[in-house]
């Protein structure tokens, strides 16, 4: 390009003019990035609140006075001592975690929002330990950063913001309270140890002491069951005999109404009584014989003469 055609085209004033209106128009549009708000100020005084997106302000008269991220925030809340409620000293510290609900209220209320959250968070929580005593602040934590983020809420409402949630990290009681709590806590293991010693020992006892009541239990029943069977034995050994012995008397009763019978009675009866008349004799040394010589065929003619009378009465029955 020629030095002139460029120096003709650095002096025309259309150039300014679409130079001004470029940066004219770079300067009247803005991008919002997402979960962010921007205050538009206008000599000075607010606007209006640009959300995320494409928005547009007009150059040289309106300007951004603050850039509010609405993104949820974590702020470390410094340590701090505390008194508890039973006058214990303890030093604690936390997490606050909020985030900017109107950018409007967040930017022209307070000053400084965190700073004033988080002088706030420090303020309520040495309150709320001063209501409770030293056993409760680590029974009921949950408890205590409810009550925390209940009464931040309150108090910055005017601001903008609000408090999610508030988690203590850390409660340091003195050296001399850690020490007697370590030594409860012994105490206590100690109890727990015996007691479960204890119990032990008793539910021993008592399973040695069912163990011997049932052993004589089922003794008394094994014992029981055993006389009920030799009792049963007993009684059918009784029944046996004695159907072995009707039985017996039965045949020999049919035995004895035949004449071979009748004949086998009379040599039976002859017998046992030769049998008698021995016995006698070697009990004693002197021996009463009958002066009839022929007593013992007279005893089975006696003998015969009663089978006979037996047997006719039967008939005449029958």
């Amino acid at each position: 390009m020629p030095l002139d055609l460029i120096t003709n085209l650095l002096s025309s004033p259309q150039l300014y003019l679409l130079i001004f209106i470029v940066v004219t128009l770079k300067l009247s549009i803005i991008f919002v990035p997402q979960n962010e708000a921007w205050l538009v100020e206008r000599f000075g005084k607010y606007r209006s609140t640009k959300e995320a997106g494409l928005n547009f302000i007009i150059p040289f008269i309106d300007s951004i006075g603050a850039k509010r991220s609405l993104k949820e925030t974590a702020v470390d809340v410094p340590s701090q001592s505390a008194i508890t409620k039973d006058n214990i000293s303890l030093v604690v510290d936390g997490v606050l975690y909020f985030r900017v609900l109107e950018p409007y209220k967040a930017t022209y209320g307070v000053d400084d929002y965190k700073f004033a959250v988080t002088q706030l968070a420090q303020t309520t929580m040495r309150s709320e330990l001063g209501k409770m005593e030293l056993d409760k602040t680590f029974e009921e934590r949950d408890l205590l950063n409810a009550n925390i983020v209940a009464a931040i809420n309150t108090a910055s409402d005017p601001w903008g913001v609000q408090v999610l949630r508030y988690e203590i990290k850390d409660i340091v009681p003195p050296s001399s309270v850690m020490e007697a709590m370590e030594a409860q806590m012994k105490a206590e293991r100690e109890k727990r140890a015996q007691i479960l010693e204890s119990e032990g020992d008793r539910q021993s006892a008592i399973n040695v002491a069912e163990g011997k009541k049932q052993a004589q239990v089922l003794a008394a029943e094994a014992d029981k069951q055993e006389q009920i069977l030799r009792a049963e034995g007993e009684a059918a050994a009784i029944l046996a005999v004695a159907d072995a012995q009707a039985r017996a008397l039965r045949t020999i009763g049919e035995a004895a109404n035949t004449e071979q019978g009748q004949k086998a009675i009379q040599l039976e009866l002859a017998t046992k009584a030769i049998e008698a008349k021995k016995a006698i004799a070697k009990e004693s040394s002197v021996v009463l014989l009958p002066d009839d010589s022929t007593s013992a065929s007279a005893m089975v003619a006696q003998g015969l003469s009663i089978i006979n009378s037996i047997n006719k009465a039967q008939k005449n029955h029958s």
